[in-house]
């Protein structure tokens, strides 16, 4: 079991900046895939990151070059940074954990005004 709570979301005009962070209650070091997806008002949820134990990282075409996940395994966070944000970006983005579950967090609301 891993609980997971994410923060650092909120209201940013475009072309801004926010960093959301993911804490999990045990150490990520064995989860073999820590990511952050994100769902919009009548959207399905979308994967936006994720990075894998080995360090490698993968991002949805509409974020590439614009936001960067990491993962710091000796405070058991997982970051996501979003730079030059479009109103598109707006949605409600969660944290997940994979190992041999699927773990969530409860999600936190970034809203980008044009």
């Amino acid at each position: 079991q891993v609980q997971l709570v994410e923060s650092g979301g909120g209201l940013v005009q475009a072309g801004g900046s926010l960093t959301l962070s993911c804490a999990a209650s045990r150490s990520i070091f064995s989860i073999v895939a820590m990511g952050w997806y994100r769902q919009a008002p009548g959207k399905q949820r979308e994967l936006v990151a994720v990075c894998t134990s080995s360090g490698s990282t993968n991002y949805a075409d509409s974020v590439k070059g614009r936001f960067t996940i990491s993962r710091d395994n000796a405070k058991n966070t997982v970051y996501l940074q979003m730079n030059s944000l479009k109103p598109e970006d707006t949605a409600v983005y969660y944290c997940s954990a994979r190992s041999t579950n699927v773990y969530w967090g409860q999600g936190t609301q970034v809203t980008v005004s044009s």
